[in-house]
């Protein structure tokens, strides 16, 4: 459950842009998104695999 605290000077638009940020940071629509199709763990970890190859080859030390 999000809390967000509301000063008495605050609009209904900034408290709402407050939830939205709370909301957005806590991660709860994208854990729902993943939760909604079952992914074989030989999956998840073939993707974790093929991300830090990705980032390696991107940031990684290259001697061009």
């Amino acid at each position: 459950m999000l809390i967000i605290d509301v000063k008495e000077n605050d609009t209904i638009d900034r408290a709402l842009k407050k939830y939205k940020r709370k909301f957005e940071k806590s991660g709860t629509l994208k854990e729902l998104r993943r939760r909604k199709a079952f992914t074989k763990p030989s999956i998840e970890r073939r993707a974790v695999v093929l991300k830090a190859v990705y980032k390696e080859d991107k940031y990684g030390n290259h001697h061009d």
